[in-house]
């Protein structure tokens, strides 16, 4: 699973892809396939009086998953999405790094010293 909650991921299809800012992952669900993404999918639910989240009844602003397809992770140096690769480092920690640049964008698992260089 290469994005996690809490990345910035930019959105690269769909209505949402026209504004490039960098949203946040809310939740990685179905085992990285689908994301919930910070402002992007929102739809209202109508709900009746009584409802746990609405007692007054109304309609309730909810964000749906989209598909993690749909998606890049966001590179700081290259100031937008990238395809992201895995590799470990000289200590034998894997990381993330940006296909483009080249640069780390953090550790995925600790130091084993089996693949350490």
């Amino acid at each position: 699973m290469k994005i996690r909650r809490g990345d910035l991921v930019q959105v690269i299809a769909g209505s949402a892809a026209i504004d490039q800012e960098p949203k946040q992952v809310v939740a990685v669900l179905d085992g990285g396939k689908q994301l919930r993404v910070e402002g992007v999918n929102k739809v209202l639910k109508h709900v009746r009086r009584g409802h746990p989240k609405s007692p007054q009844g109304g309609r309730l602003e909810m964000e749906l998953p989209i598909d993690a397809s749909n998606v890049a992770l966001y590179c700081d140096s290259c100031a937008r999405g990238v395809r992201v690769g895995l590799r470990y480092t000289d200590e034998g920690a894997k990381e993330r790094f940006c296909k483009k640049c080249g640069g780390g964008m953090g550790e995925v698992s600790p130091a084993k010293a089996k693949y350490a260089k």
